[in-house]
């Protein structure tokens, strides 16, 4: 067993007694240490192939089969890396921070219970929206999901590390209603009214008595989630909207203007994103159907496939959800908005209950395809995202754009952007797609990402979420009162995991093992 990446501290036998440990409480065939299971939990989309090797994996079926392995990673002090479905691709999918920790996966847990009347769900990890949406059909339940690009992922994974879906229930995160947590002693605790003993109220009230501690275990690594409550969107009577297409670059200031007073004022109670032309055609063809040159793609090449798709620089989709009457007023104040904008064209969108669907992300309906964006260079694709937050403020979007335009343009990469509107924030996803076959461009990678995290913080933001390689990055951009959040991360850390056993380095977070060729945690 030589050959298996071992976490700090451990030996080769060390780590096959903790295997043989892991057997005794689960069985021989929920724990996997041979070479193909550990290349099996890889990162697909690694910008570096030869980080996050974890030493093996298990699979849990249960709570208490949870419970069994966290008690055994305590006795060995053995790392382990929860994973829902491991979908979060672009995010490090199913490998861990910590080389040698063990995978403990829960894609096999997949219980729903669904509450009709109320419209909530309690999921367990290995839900995806594919099996959600299954489910809602099955039964002929009058409610919509909202589904992210990639639907394959966990509806708990996905809530729990901030994703986003199309419709207004589309800020995930803020739907949790109440979750289920094996803490890393073993313990098992309900959060909100679910510590209130046969609680039907539990996804009715997020809260509870005392401190509300869902959001505690949203990007953290205090605990293993293994239920989480979630509230769903009533079927609407009808569905209202527009397409809008504008022309130039700069034009993204007035999009921005435009849109966020309606989102702030709840006349639109989705999260539209504003995305540029590349969101198509890295979707619907490949790079070299338009061009053989190297560097970033040029603007007689960008006019090419706006031509061929009859698009903009910029498109956004505007979408009503509810009654008719009410979707019909809101409609006439979205059209003056946006017509006044200046927009390239309109395309109107409506649908009734009772008539055809279009079967989409606006309509809540699960999908891949956003996902074929990752063949746009040919060979073995795949694409990490840089994601600050900035203000709902059209002047420095544009400044943004212009900003990490320009770094594209010198790293020699084709820009996606997009700008994704909460109520009071713009989210601006930027996809680095490359191909893993290319070793030139690999190696501009990661110089490219710290570029862009040092542009961002210069000017004040920081990203939401972020790949395994920049959890220490990006943690450290947080920097107010000297790294005050970090230290409030590891004194929870500490007390909760003092062991060390959770997912080390999640979200920048080290607690007992300390960074590696770093301070120790609580220094």
């Amino acid at each position: 067993m030589a050959d298996i990446p071992l976490p700090p501290g451990f030996t080769a036998q060390k780590m096959d007694e903790a295997r043989r440990a892991l057997e005794s409480v689960l069985g021989a065939s929920k724990v996997f240490f041979e070479d193909l299971d550990r290349r099996s939990y890889l990162d697909k989309f690694a910008v570096n192939d030869a980080l996050h090797h974890p030493a093996g994996a298990v699979a849990c079926e249960s709570v208490e089969e949870v419970q069994a392995v966290v008690r055994v990673a305590n006795q060995y002090r053995l790392p382990l890396f929860p994973i829902s479905r491991g979908k979060n691709l672009g995010y490090g999918g199913t490998a861990p921070v910590l080389a040698g920790s063990v995978v403990l996966d829960l894609s096999r847990m997949k219980r729903i219970e669904f509450d009709a009347e109320l419209g909530t769900v309690i999921v367990e990890p290995g839900v995806s929206f594919y099996d959600l949406y299954d489910y809602v059909q099955a039964n002929n339940l009058p409610y919509w999901l909202s589904t992210p690009g990639n639907s394959w992922g966990s509806v708990m994974g996905n809530a729990l590390d901030r994703g986003v879906g199309y419709t207004p229930y589309g800020e995930h995160t803020k739907n949790i209603c109440g979750l289920e947590v094996v803490l890393p002693d073993g313990d098992l605790v309900r959060t909100g009214m679910g510590a209130f003993t046969n609680a039907p109220t539990w996804q009715a009230y997020p809260f509870g008595f005392g401190p509300g501690w869902d959001q505690m275990f949203v990007q953290s690594n205090f605990g293993i989630v293994t239920k989480m409550g979630m509230w769903m969107m009533p079927e609407p009577e009808s569905l209202m909207g527009m397409d809008v297409e504008f022309d130039r670059p700069e034009d993204l200031k007035v999009m921005v203007d435009t849109i966020a007073p309606l989102r702030r004022e709840r006349v639109l109670t989705q999260s539209p994103s504003i995305g540029n032309w590349l969101r198509a055609a890295a979707v619907l063809t490949r790079r070299t159907d338009w061009t053989d040159k190297p560097g970033a793609i040029t603007d007689d090449v960008i006019d090419a496939i706006r031509r061929r798709f009859d698009i903009g620089w910029w498109g956004v989709s505007l979408r009503l959800y509810g009654r008719e009457e009410v979707n019909k007023a809101a409609y006439k104040i979205l059209e003056t908005a946006m017509g006044n904008a200046g927009p390239l064209s309109i395309r109107p969108t409506s649908w009734v209950k009772g008539q055809p669907m279009e079967y989409s992300g606006w309509t809540g309906t699960p999908i891949t395809f956003p996902m074929q964006n990752v063949n746009w260079y040919g060979g073995r694709g795949g694409h990490i995202g840089f994601s600050p937050i900035i203000e709902q403020d059209g002047d420095k979007a544009l400044a943004q754009f212009r900003r990490t335009y320009a770094r594209y343009q010198e790293y020699g990469m084709d820009y996606q952007g997009s700008f994704a509107f909460g109520e009071r924030h713009l989210t601006n996803v930027n996809a680095m797609i490359f191909n893993k076959d290319d070793p030139a461009m690999m190696a501009r990678i990661d110089p490219f990402f710290r570029t862009l995290v040092a542009d961002a913080k210069q000017h004040g933001y920081g990203e939401y979420r972020t790949h395994l390689d920049y959890m220490d990055l990006v943690a450290d951009t947080y920097d107010f009162n000297n790294g005050a959040m970090r230290r409030l991360n590891e004194k929870v850390k500490n007390a909760l995991d003092p062991n060390g056993i959770i997912a080390p380095g999640k979200s920048g977070i080290w607690g007992a093992y300390g960074r590696p060729g770093g301070e120790e945690a609580g220094a």
